[in-house]
Protein backbone atom coordinates (compact mmCIF):
# COMPACT_ATOMS: atom_id res chain seq x y z
CA UNK A 1 0.00 0.00 0.00
CA UNK A 2 1.28 3.77 -0.87
CA UNK A 3 0.63 6.58 1.29
CA UNK A 4 -2.49 8.99 0.68
CA UNK A 5 -1.39 11.97 -0.81
CA UNK A 6 0.34 14.98 1.03
CA UNK A 7 2.53 17.70 0.72
CA UNK A 8 6.07 17.10 1.98
CA UNK A 9 8.35 19.80 3.43
CA UNK A 10 12.29 19.68 4.59
CA UNK A 11 12.46 22.71 7.23
CA UNK A 12 16.40 23.49 7.37
CA UNK A 13 15.81 24.72 11.09
CA UNK A 14 13.14 23.91 13.80
CA UNK A 15 12.15 27.71 13.45
CA UNK A 16 11.30 26.92 10.40
CA UNK A 17 9.57 23.44 11.37
CA UNK A 18 7.60 25.20 13.91
CA UNK A 19 6.00 27.66 11.28
CA UNK A 20 5.20 25.14 8.99
CA UNK A 21 3.31 23.60 11.75
CA UNK A 22 1.41 26.78 12.73
CA UNK A 23 0.18 27.34 9.33
CA UNK A 24 -0.71 23.81 8.47
CA UNK A 25 -3.11 23.19 11.80
CA UNK A 26 -4.29 20.04 12.12
CA UNK A 27 -3.21 18.59 9.15
CA UNK A 28 0.65 18.40 9.60
CA UNK A 29 2.82 15.62 11.00
CA UNK A 30 6.10 15.33 11.83
CA UNK A 31 8.52 13.04 10.77
CA UNK A 32 11.93 12.28 12.70
CA UNK A 33 13.06 8.22 12.57
CA UNK A 34 9.69 7.11 11.15
CA UNK A 35 9.89 3.87 12.13
CA UNK A 36 6.15 3.94 13.34
CA UNK A 37 4.95 7.03 11.05
CA UNK A 38 5.52 5.57 7.93
CA UNK A 39 3.72 2.41 8.32
CA UNK A 40 1.15 4.28 9.60
CA UNK A 41 1.44 6.06 6.29
CA UNK A 42 1.50 3.37 4.04
CA UNK A 43 -1.97 1.11 5.49
CA UNK A 44 -3.56 5.11 5.33
CA UNK A 45 -4.14 4.55 9.42
CA UNK A 46 -2.73 7.74 9.33
CA UNK A 47 -3.15 10.87 6.71
CA UNK A 48 -1.64 13.46 7.01
CA UNK A 49 -2.20 16.28 4.43
CA UNK A 50 1.45 17.53 5.36
CA UNK A 51 4.46 15.85 6.35
CA UNK A 52 7.07 17.66 8.11
CA UNK A 53 10.74 15.89 7.79
CA UNK A 54 13.15 16.88 10.32
CA UNK A 55 15.62 14.67 10.05
CA UNK A 56 17.53 17.35 8.03
CA UNK A 57 17.99 19.97 10.86
CA UNK A 58 21.94 20.13 11.95
CA UNK A 59 22.63 19.87 15.48
CA UNK A 60 19.42 17.54 16.49
CA UNK A 61 21.03 14.57 17.35
CA UNK A 62 22.72 15.42 21.27
CA UNK A 63 23.32 13.18 23.95
CA UNK A 64 24.24 14.91 27.12
CA UNK A 65 24.80 13.41 30.98
CA UNK A 66 25.65 14.17 34.29
CA UNK A 67 24.92 13.46 37.75
CA UNK A 68 23.07 16.52 38.36
CA UNK A 69 20.88 16.99 35.61
CA UNK A 70 20.49 13.57 34.42
CA UNK A 71 20.35 12.32 30.58
CA UNK A 72 19.40 14.93 27.88
CA UNK A 73 18.79 13.32 24.15
CA UNK A 74 17.19 15.31 21.29
CA UNK A 75 14.50 14.57 18.96
CA UNK A 76 16.87 12.97 16.35
CA UNK A 77 18.81 10.83 18.40
CA UNK A 78 18.37 6.94 16.65
CA UNK A 79 17.84 4.12 19.49
CA UNK A 80 21.16 3.10 18.49
CA UNK A 81 23.43 6.31 19.18
CA UNK A 82 21.34 6.34 22.69
CA UNK A 83 22.02 2.77 23.32
CA UNK A 84 25.51 2.82 22.85
CA UNK A 85 26.48 6.66 24.58
CA UNK A 86 28.20 4.90 27.61
CA UNK A 87 27.66 8.85 29.36
CA UNK A 88 24.11 7.52 29.25
CA UNK A 89 24.78 4.12 30.50
CA UNK A 90 26.50 5.41 33.56
CA UNK A 91 24.09 7.80 34.65
CA UNK A 92 21.10 6.13 34.15
CA UNK A 93 21.35 2.73 33.15
CA UNK A 94 17.68 1.71 32.77
CA UNK A 95 17.88 3.60 29.55
CA UNK A 96 20.46 1.21 27.63
CA UNK A 97 18.38 -1.64 29.48
CA UNK A 98 15.02 -0.24 27.54
CA UNK A 99 16.83 0.36 24.62
CA UNK A 100 17.81 -3.14 24.46
CA UNK A 101 14.58 -4.72 23.78
CA UNK A 102 13.52 -2.39 20.76
CA UNK A 103 12.55 -3.70 18.07
CA UNK A 104 15.36 -4.91 15.73
CA UNK A 105 19.45 -3.64 14.86
CA UNK A 106 17.72 -2.07 11.70
CA UNK A 107 14.60 -0.56 13.55
CA UNK A 108 17.26 1.26 16.22
CA UNK A 109 19.20 2.17 13.88
CA UNK A 110 16.90 4.91 12.17
CA UNK A 111 14.10 4.76 15.35
CA UNK A 112 14.05 7.71 17.24
CA UNK A 113 13.68 7.49 21.00
CA UNK A 114 11.77 10.50 21.50
CA UNK A 115 9.76 9.93 18.37
CA UNK A 116 8.92 6.57 20.07
CA UNK A 117 8.11 7.96 22.99
CA UNK A 118 5.34 10.78 22.18
CA UNK A 119 4.03 8.11 19.77
CA UNK A 120 2.28 6.79 22.96
CA UNK A 121 2.00 3.34 21.83
CA UNK A 122 1.24 1.21 24.96
CA UNK A 123 3.39 -1.65 23.05
CA UNK A 124 6.16 0.30 22.96
CA UNK A 125 9.24 0.09 25.97
CA UNK A 126 10.66 3.82 26.20
CA UNK A 127 7.43 5.51 27.29
CA UNK A 128 7.35 3.25 30.02
CA UNK A 129 10.99 3.81 30.81
CA UNK A 130 10.13 7.38 30.71
CA UNK A 131 7.28 7.09 32.92
CA UNK A 132 8.92 4.89 35.62
CA UNK A 133 12.01 7.20 36.35
CA UNK A 134 9.67 10.52 35.52
CA UNK A 135 11.26 12.57 33.25
CA UNK A 136 10.15 15.44 31.22
CA UNK A 137 9.65 16.36 27.66
CA UNK A 138 10.91 19.20 25.91
CA UNK A 139 8.85 20.87 22.87
CA UNK A 140 8.52 23.90 20.77
CA UNK A 141 6.34 25.84 18.67
CA UNK A 142 5.52 29.46 17.62
CA UNK A 143 4.41 30.14 20.57
CA UNK A 144 7.31 29.23 22.69
CA UNK A 145 8.67 26.67 24.72
CA UNK A 146 7.73 24.57 27.53
CA UNK A 147 7.95 21.37 29.13
CA UNK A 148 5.48 18.53 29.57
CA UNK A 149 6.01 16.31 32.92
CA UNK A 150 5.73 12.58 32.06
CA UNK A 151 2.64 12.27 34.30
CA UNK A 152 1.12 14.50 31.80
CA UNK A 153 2.41 13.27 28.59
CA UNK A 154 -0.09 10.67 27.73
CA UNK A 155 -3.66 10.99 27.09
CA UNK A 156 -4.55 7.78 25.60
CA UNK A 157 -3.08 5.02 24.04
CA UNK A 158 -1.44 6.31 20.95
CA UNK A 159 -2.12 9.36 21.84
CA UNK A 160 -0.25 12.56 23.66
CA UNK A 161 -0.54 16.07 24.92
CA UNK A 162 1.66 17.48 22.39
CA UNK A 163 -0.28 20.45 20.63
CA UNK A 164 -1.02 20.15 16.71
CA UNK A 165 1.76 22.44 16.25
CA UNK A 166 4.53 21.35 18.41
CA UNK A 167 7.29 19.40 17.99
CA UNK A 168 9.30 17.42 20.76
CA UNK A 169 12.92 18.33 20.87
CA UNK A 170 14.03 16.78 23.62
CA UNK A 171 13.56 14.49 26.86
CA UNK A 172 15.34 14.31 30.22
CA UNK A 173 15.02 11.88 32.53
CA UNK A 174 17.15 12.02 36.28
CA UNK A 175 19.99 9.86 36.76
CA UNK A 176 20.10 6.99 39.32
CA UNK A 177 20.38 7.50 42.26
CA UNK A 178 22.49 5.74 45.00
CA UNK A 179 20.51 2.11 46.61
CA UNK A 180 18.18 2.61 43.71
CA UNK A 181 17.98 -0.47 41.38
CA UNK A 182 16.27 -1.19 38.06
CA UNK A 183 15.22 -3.51 35.72
CA UNK A 184 13.40 -3.98 32.60
CA UNK A 185 12.32 -7.80 30.49
CA UNK A 186 9.26 -8.80 28.41
CA UNK A 187 8.25 -12.25 26.79
CA UNK A 188 7.68 -11.37 22.81
CA UNK A 189 6.84 -14.32 20.35
CA UNK A 190 10.21 -13.66 18.79
CA UNK A 191 12.78 -11.39 20.35
CA UNK A 192 12.46 -7.97 18.43
CA UNK A 193 8.87 -8.35 18.12
CA UNK A 194 6.00 -6.44 20.28
CA UNK A 195 5.89 -7.55 23.66
CA UNK A 196 3.00 -9.72 24.64
CA UNK A 197 3.87 -8.38 28.53
CA UNK A 198 7.09 -6.12 29.66
CA UNK A 199 7.69 -4.33 33.23
CA UNK A 200 10.00 -2.19 34.41
CA UNK A 201 11.16 -1.69 38.03
CA UNK A 202 12.61 0.48 40.35
CA UNK A 203 13.28 -0.81 43.63
CA UNK A 204 15.08 1.11 46.69
CA UNK A 205 17.42 -1.10 49.19
CA UNK A 206 18.23 -0.54 52.72
CA UNK A 207 20.28 -3.01 54.71
CA UNK A 208 19.38 -5.89 52.48
CA UNK A 209 15.66 -5.26 52.10
CA UNK A 210 13.11 -3.37 49.93
CA UNK A 211 12.31 0.34 51.04
CA UNK A 212 10.65 1.22 48.04
CA UNK A 213 9.20 -0.34 44.65
CA UNK A 214 7.44 1.00 41.72
CA UNK A 215 6.81 -0.33 38.50
CA UNK A 216 5.38 0.34 34.96
CA UNK A 217 3.80 -1.87 32.13
CA UNK A 218 4.32 -2.34 28.19
CA UNK A 219 1.11 -4.15 26.52
CA UNK A 220 -0.67 -4.29 29.87
CA UNK A 221 -2.32 -1.81 32.46
CA UNK A 222 -2.73 1.72 31.63
CA UNK A 223 -0.35 3.30 29.32
CA UNK A 224 2.15 5.84 31.59
CA UNK A 225 1.01 4.37 35.04
CA UNK A 226 3.32 3.60 37.68
CA UNK A 227 2.28 1.04 39.85
CA UNK A 228 3.17 1.77 43.37
CA UNK A 229 4.16 -1.81 45.32
CA UNK A 230 6.11 -0.77 48.50
CA UNK A 231 3.29 -1.77 50.62
CA UNK A 232 3.46 -5.49 49.18
CA UNK A 233 7.23 -5.65 49.09
CA UNK A 234 8.49 -3.29 52.19
CA UNK A 235 10.92 -5.41 53.89
CA UNK A 236 11.34 -8.30 51.09
CA UNK A 237 14.80 -9.47 51.41
CA UNK A 238 16.81 -7.99 47.71
CA UNK A 239 19.00 -11.30 48.19
CA UNK A 240 16.33 -14.10 48.32
CA UNK A 241 14.00 -14.55 46.12
CA UNK A 242 12.10 -17.06 48.28
CA UNK A 243 10.62 -14.40 50.77
CA UNK A 244 7.42 -15.57 50.21
CA UNK A 245 6.74 -11.41 49.77
CA UNK A 246 7.84 -11.74 45.98
CA UNK A 247 5.12 -14.61 45.98
CA UNK A 248 2.36 -12.42 47.15
CA UNK A 249 3.61 -9.48 44.98
CA UNK A 250 2.77 -12.28 42.22
CA UNK A 251 -0.60 -12.78 42.82
CA UNK A 252 -1.02 -9.18 43.51
CA UNK A 253 -0.41 -7.92 40.35
CA UNK A 254 -2.44 -10.28 38.42
CA UNK A 255 -5.15 -8.94 40.31
CA UNK A 256 -3.97 -4.92 40.28
CA UNK A 257 -2.85 -4.68 36.51
CA UNK A 258 -5.87 -5.00 33.47
CA UNK A 259 -4.81 -7.22 30.48
CA UNK A 260 -7.03 -7.17 27.37
CA UNK A 261 -7.05 -9.92 24.65
CA UNK A 262 -5.53 -9.47 20.76
CA UNK A 263 -4.79 -12.30 17.88
CA UNK A 264 -1.67 -12.51 20.21
CA UNK A 265 -2.46 -13.53 23.17
CA UNK A 266 -5.11 -14.19 25.63
CA UNK A 267 -5.95 -11.95 28.64
CA UNK A 268 -5.49 -15.18 31.42
CA UNK A 269 -2.44 -15.95 29.35
CA UNK A 270 -1.22 -11.80 29.64
CA UNK A 271 -2.76 -12.26 33.28
CA UNK A 272 -0.30 -14.64 34.12
CA UNK A 273 3.02 -13.14 32.38
CA UNK A 274 1.85 -9.86 34.61
CA UNK A 275 2.68 -11.90 37.31
CA UNK A 276 5.56 -13.93 36.66
CA UNK A 277 7.19 -10.98 35.50
CA UNK A 278 6.87 -8.76 38.47
CA UNK A 279 8.00 -11.02 40.67
CA UNK A 280 11.15 -11.61 38.49
CA UNK A 281 11.96 -8.14 37.14
CA UNK A 282 11.31 -6.85 41.05
CA UNK A 283 13.66 -8.78 42.43
CA UNK A 284 15.92 -8.11 39.59
CA UNK A 285 16.03 -4.54 40.07
CA UNK A 286 16.36 -5.39 43.82
CA UNK A 287 19.52 -7.16 42.92
CA UNK A 288 20.65 -4.05 41.04
CA UNK A 289 20.60 -2.09 44.04
CA UNK A 290 22.00 -4.28 45.92
CA UNK A 291 25.22 -4.35 43.40
CA UNK A 292 25.22 -0.68 43.10
CA UNK A 293 25.60 -0.49 46.78
CA UNK A 294 28.31 -2.79 46.96
CA UNK A 295 30.04 -1.25 43.99
CA UNK A 296 29.59 2.56 45.81
CA UNK A 297 31.26 0.55 49.12
CA UNK A 298 34.19 -0.61 47.29
CA UNK A 299 35.26 2.44 45.57
CA UNK A 300 34.90 3.99 48.79
CA UNK A 301 37.22 1.61 50.97
CA UNK A 302 39.68 2.23 47.35
CA UNK A 303 39.88 5.95 48.50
Amino acid sequence: MKPSPLTYHRPRSIDEACQILADVAHEGKVLAGGQSLIPLLSMRLAAPAHLVDIGSIPRLDAVSSSRDLGVTFDALTTHSMLEADRGAAQVQPLIGRGLRLVAHPTIRNRGTTVGSIVHADPSAEMPAVLALLGGSITVRSVRGVREIRSTDLFAGPLESTLEADEIATSVTVPAAEPGVGTAIDEIARRHGDYALVGVAAQVRVEDGAVAEARMTYVSAGELGEVVDYTDILQGASATDDRDPLWRNLSEFARERIDTEPDIHATARYRSQLVAALTARVGFAAAQDAVLDGAAVHASAGGR
